[in-house]
């Protein structure tokens, strides 16, 4: 820690150091065309709209579409998944020895055979949770020292989790992984996959059996019809709920691709390691709640509220129950391993989907766009003097696929709801939307997709993934296809936070006066040429939270380029913006985008398209020249040689900057005549137009809106004989359905529903039945042919022991024994009877063997 102290102000350019590191670079790379060709397919473009759009279970092949995250950060370690390969570099070795900047190590796991789509350490930094579209597995990391080690590969354990679930023909995509932040030991997984099953698994315990699983989307009743449309059953993404003393922590928030979000609380892990402190903050929560709920009167719904809060307290008793029994400390945050509470039978409730007050602002020219991702963030709404209250207020960012961004205040904290009979209905849970930004890739998209025939504009080629600061919970990062945008909402949460103080009008007038979320561009990959439109989308960016080896961001595109973006450990508040104009988006700086899509630009400026540069010599204030200055002698001041040299030598350099600056001097003053000159054509430009603005609100916008009107009217009138034309051909050519028709369809479509289900992940539906059926035929298999082996092996020593005795021999041999069994039943009773006429009392006969 002293060594990484002493550097920490020297901090290094990690650019030029990761730009060519050979851990960034494919598997067996060779220079040749194949080897090109595969890495151009890594790029944004028209030709290779199919391996971003497409996801073939038998073809998990380099492509980048869907949800990325192929980098992580382990403290002072780089991980970075190559294909099928994970990588590790040690970020605190390449900084204290130069001579180990371009090394790396590759972590052995056999058992990792797909590709690598997304990272996720937890948080004591001991394992690796791997996924790809498909299949999930965990890594246990090496230690620290992995750098010192001679090989150049490090032995890893890895095992898949959820095989039956993860790892077959029919197995459901992967939407996201993460490790739960109060799973005990770090060793809660969860896994959601696109149909609504969030799994939980416990890999110290069973890898292979989730231990606990929530639905997010309910099963179709059989003979049902679903209003619902497949986005709207299909998962996007998952967030996870945060707080200090309320339900927010055991929330879990699902997002759907419709943009619909959902919520189940309370969800904590089997084998939890929960703060004390927020145990006894929820008690006390739940104790007010009720409190406050018995000064209302005794309406029907209160009856109802009654017996929810009266679930959460014995929630949260069980909980309180598994605590130290010693004295509590309020201010004791140690973790202490609970269970969740048994107590309750019933299982938590599905709420939602969420009321967006208001609505949130769609984009101009932007149709059946999904939703991508989803982040909750968190920060204290009270600070004073240094004391934080338990208040939080949390945060809702929703990213869509073209580029929107809706930021909401959970206003209103979900509560914990049962599937009880006595539920009471109080409408849908609400976020308030507190502003819609648009991150302008709607026109790259649009520039991007002009040129492709086969290309359908329904098609998702986008996919912005949130990824919320470890260091600042105020700072958001998307990156999607086009870079690297970073939200800063400092300014708006600390007047939000002041405005909390006060009362709900204080509120309001906070909200309306606050100010927009400051939005800045950090890396654009488009590139806007006429010829050539593609783009580079971002796979991956890193944020290592050990602030003494860096502090900056690493970004890595999908040509496998690395890009690293210093910044402070204090993020600069950003300027306040006009309030007479609004917040506009800065951008890179690309001059082409200026240019009319059908030939050269509308306005050539006299300036040129570069910006002025001011000549070095006007900024440049150095000293006298570097000449070695001499020493007078002690003894004498006479003039030496040696002076004049020096003298000589400062007069030429002087003469030489003032020629210089006299050049410069012309220059300056040839660009202030010319900046003159393009003024005055711009006034002239501007007046022109003022003149052509009148002449189309006068004389001409009567004519144009006269002819409009014209115009409209004649549409109507085709309109209308259109509409004659066409009921009159469908009255000869194509006349109604009757009503047995009608009846055959809708039995067709109530078919079609049970063979093919809702949506492509109905479980009650026929065919996944048959695939379920084919899966239990193709197990159950195995033992079967081995029975019947056993079996056929069992006849053939059966018959090897009866092959001294014929058949016929065997046959005469029964009819024998047969008689001799008759003759001695007729003899037992005539001995009988002589007994009984003797008086005679005579003992059970022995049994007869076979």
């Amino acid at each position: 820690m002293a060594a990484f102290s002493s550097v920490m102000d020297e901090d290094i350019d990690w650019t030029p150091v990761l730009s060519d590191h050979p851990i960034f670079q494919p598997k067996d790379e060779v220079s040749n065309a194949s080897n090109k060709g595969k890495m151009s397919a890594l790029e944004l473009s028209t030709s290779s709209f199919s391996k971003y759009t497409r996801l073939d279970p038998g073809d998990d092949g380099m492509s980048p579409s869907g949800r990325r995250q192929v980098m992580a950060a382990r403290d002072g370690d780089l991980i970075v998944a190559v294909g099928e390969e994970l990588r590790i570099m040690s970020l605190g070795e390449s900084k204290l020895q130069p001579s180990a900047r371009k090394s790396y190590k590759v972590l052995y796991t056999p058992n990792i055979a797909f590709e690598i789509t997304q990272l996720a350490v937890n948080l004591n930094g001991k394992l690796l949770a791997v996924a790809g579209a498909y299949q999930v597995a965990v890594v246990v990391l090496p230690k620290p020292g992995f750098a010192k080690l001679v090989t150049p590969s490090v032995d890893c354990k890895s095992i898949q989790v959820g095989q039956f679930y993860h790892a077959s023909a029919t197995s459901i995509p992967i939407a996201k992984i993460e490790w739960h932040p109060w799973g005990e030991g770090g060793s809660t997984l969860l896994v959601m996959t696109v149909d609504g099953k969030l799994r939980g698994y416990d890999v110290s315990v069973d890898p292979e059996e989730p231990q606990q699983m929530l639905s997010f989307v309910p099963q179709r009743k059989r003979k049902s019809y679903l209003a619902q449309g497949e986005a709207e059953r299909v998962v996007a993404s998952f967030a996870l709920g945060k707080g200090r003393g309320d339900w927010g922590p055991l929330t879990v928030y699902a997002l759907m691709r419709s943009g619909d979000i959902y919520a189940i609380s309370p969800y904590m892990p089997v084998n939890s390691s929960i703060p004390s402190d927020y145990v006894h903050s929820l008690d006390c929560f739940v104790a007010a709640k009720q409190q406050h709920l018995t000064q209302e009167d005794d309406s029907p719904e209160s009856t109802a509220l009654h017996a929810i809060y009266e679930y959460q307290r014995k929630y949260v008793a069980a909980l309180v129950k598994q605590l130290p029994s010693e004295p509590a400390d309020p201010a004791d945050t140690r973790p202490v391993h609970m269970h969740p509470p048994n107590i309750i039978k019933i299982k938590p409730a599905r709420q939602g989907p969420f009321l967006m007050q208001p609505a949130p602002r769609e984009l101009v020219d932007s149709e059946d766009i999904n939703a991508t991702d989803i982040a909750y963030l968190t920060f204290d709404a009270f600070e004073d003097h240094g004391e934080t209250e338990t208040e939080r207020l949390g945060i809702v960012a929703v990213a869509y696929e073209d580029g929107r961004v809706d930021v909401c205040m959970d206003v209103e904290k979900i509560e914990p709801k049962w599937d009880n009979k006595s539920r009471v209905d109080r409408g849908l849970p609400m976020l308030a939307v507190y502003e819609t930004i648009d991150l302008g890739l709607l026109p790259m998209l649009s520039r991007l997709s002009s040129k492709g025939k086969e290309h359908d504009s329904n098609v998702p080629i986008n996919h912005p993934v949130l990824l919320v600061d470890p260091i600042h919970e105020d700072v958001v990062y998307v990156y999607h296809a086009f870079g690297l945008h970073v939200l800063h909402l400092g300014p708006v949460l600390q007047s939000l936070t002041q405005a909390l103080k006060g009362d709900e009008q204080e509120v309001e007038t906070a909200v309306g006066k606050s100010e927009a979320i400051v939005v800045r561009p950090m890396l654009s990959t488009f590139s806007g040429e006429q010829k050539l439109r593609s783009s580079n989308p971002v796979i991956s960016v890193v944020i290592p939270s050990n602030i003494y080896l860096t502090s900056g961001v690493f970004v890595l595109t999908s040509m496998r380029q690395v890009v690293y973006i210093p910044l402070t450990l204090d993020i600069d508040e950003p300027p306040e913006p006009s309030k007479e104009t609004p917040l506009a988006i800065e951008g890179p700086k690309d001059l082409s985008v200026m240019r009319s899509p059908g030939g050269p630009p509308a306005y050539v400026s006299l300036l040129g398209t570069e910006f002025y540069d001011p000549p070095s010599i006007l900024s440049n204030f150095s000293a006298l020249p570097p000449t070695a200055r001499p020493t007078l002698a002690h003894r004498s001041e006479m003039i030496t040689p040696d002076i004049l040299r020096f003298l000589g030598t400062i007069i030429e350099h002087f003469t030489h900057q003032i020629g210089e600056v006299r050049i410069a001097h012309k220059n300056a003053e040839a660009r202030h005549e010319l900046q003159i000159q393009e003024y005055q054509r711009q006034q002239e430009k501007l007046q022109e137009m003022n003149n052509l603005c009148g002449q189309l609100k006068g004389a001409r916008h009567s004519a144009t809106l006269e002819r409009a009107r014209r115009l409209q009217e004649a549409q109507k009138a085709l309109f209308e004989r259109l509409d004659r034309t066409l009921q009159a051909m469908m009255r000869k050519v194509s006349p109604e359905l009757n009503q047995h028709e009608r009846k055959w369809f809708e039995e067709l479509k109530r078919m079609k529903g049970e063979v093919l289900g809702a949506t492509r992940y109905d479980e009650e539906s026929l065919s996944s039945r048959v695939k379920l059926l084919r899966r239990e035929y193709d197990r159950l298999l195995p033992n079967l042919k081995e029975l019947q082996a056993k079996e056929v092996q069992r006849k053939r020593r059966q018959a090897q022991n009866n092959q001294g005795l014929g058949v016929s021999q065997a046959f005469e041999l029964g009819e024998r024994s047969n008689e001799e069994r008759s003759r001695i039943h007729s003899l037992g009773d005539q001995i009988s009877r002589l007994a009984t006429r003797l008086d005679i009392t005579l003992g059970h006969a022995p049994p007869l063997k076979d």
